[in-house]
């Protein structure tokens, strides 16, 4: 199938948002929060015939992170956005595995005919290497204190992206280097 047709099949971003649950604020804090540096503005709505499919899930941090800036970049400069929910589309998410595994959000910009132009996620670099050291104080899930530890981790990062705009800061850079 080609990307022309999931596109098509996509949500649009009204059902994506209104499907927010657990991290509906968080996620309409960096969306009404962010915002597009006014020296890019103009090179963003330079951008035509572009449309932008995304592989995301409401209950993902870190799609609660990457989609707010995401929504900002489209909305400027007018792109078109259809969002495929992962685990009921299992034959193009598994096009686009990271490491041969599932994450999310992936970002894949198409022109008009189908063809991919470009894709993003499932991070920044910088936020990678942020999660990976906080990855290395959790024990193995065997360990009587990884449901702890797992939850602490999970409380530092949910803070950490919904109040650090140097993070939302690396985000956007890097979708701007993958878009522009």
């Amino acid at each position: 199938m080609d990307l022309n047709t999931w596109f098509e099949r996509g949500i649009t971003k009204e059902e994506y948002m209104s499907s927010l649950d657990k991290h509906r604020d968080s996620f309409m804090t960096i969306y009404n929060n962010f915002t597009i540096p006014d020296d890019d503005k103009s090179t963003l709505h330079s951008k035509e015939n572009i449309r932008t499919l995304v592989l995301a899930e409401v209950w993902c941090g870190h799609c609660m992170l990457d989609i707010p800036i995401l929504l900002n970049i489209v909305e400027e400069a007018g792109i078109p956005i259809r969002f495929l929910r992962r685990d009921e589309n299992l034959e193009v998410m598994d096009r686009y595995l990271t490491n041969d595994k599932r994450y999310i959000p992936i970002v894949i910009f198409i022109d008009n005919e189908g063809n991919e132009i470009a894709k993003w996620g499932p991070m920044a670099p910088e936020v990678e290497s942020y999660v990976s050291e906080l990855k290395q104080d959790i024990p193995d899930k065997e360990s009587p204190g990884y449901k702890e530890a797992f939850q602490k981790y999970v409380d530092e990062i949910g803070n950490k992206f919904t109040t650090d705009k140097e993070i939302w800061n690396y985000v956007y850079e890097d979708m701007k280097k993958t878009l522009l």
